[in-house]
């Protein structure tokens, strides 16, 4: 295999389209990373994953209500960063899947839509199951503090309006593993 060339005089032309040449890869690269596409998330992506993903526990849970018997397929999210991120950047939840937020104690809670697309309504649980707050149609995007003045043991976020459409009430009893009966 023959050597490269030693000298590195090159003619005014030469030069522009080497130098062009190598910009072009550096440039490629900027795009791809900021795409994210080489293997790094693009700038505006997500922190990590959405609730539709599997890096959430599953389970299922029953509210008893007039209505009878409502059941929700749940993720749950039991840790800091799933509660961080819970439902953001999801573009639809449909009317049996719901998010829960439990708490190893009871305590007064908040929650706020930032980064959330969709409607939601907010369940605030007691230590028995008792639905004690119900926050309905949480507007999305919004940075405002939505909360309960009660402590509970755990928030279930559904979709906006299934509150209303399946007659679910505050009084109502959620029956899963988190809460005593």
């Amino acid at each position: 295999m023959p050597s490269p060339p030693t000298s590195t005089h090159r003619s005014p032309e030469t030069q522009r389209r080497c130098t062009a040449a190598h910009r072009l890869p550096v440039a490629v690269l900027c795009v791809l990373i900021a795409m994210g596409l080489a293997g790094r998330p693009a700038v505006a992506a997500p922190p990590s994953a959405p609730a539709g993903s599997d890096d959430f526990p599953r389970s299922a849970l029953e509210i008893r209500s007039a209505n009878g018997r409502q059941w929700f397929n749940i993720r749950i999210a039991d840790t800091e960063p799933r509660q961080e991120l819970g439902l953001m950047y999801v573009n639809a939840l449909p009317g049996d899947e719901a998010m829960l937020f439990p708490q190893a104690q009871p305590r007064i809670m908040s929650m706020w839509m930032e980064n959330t697309l969709i409607p939601l309504d907010m369940l605030f649980i007691d230590l028995h199951g008792r639905i004690v707050c119900l926050i309905a149609m949480a507007k999305p995007l919004s940075r405002e503090i939505l909360s309960c003045d009660k402590p509970v043991k755990a928030v279930l976020e559904i979709g906006g309006g299934e509150a209303a459409k399946r007659g679910i009430r505050i009084g109502d009893r959620v029956l899963y593993a988190a809460f005593r009966p």
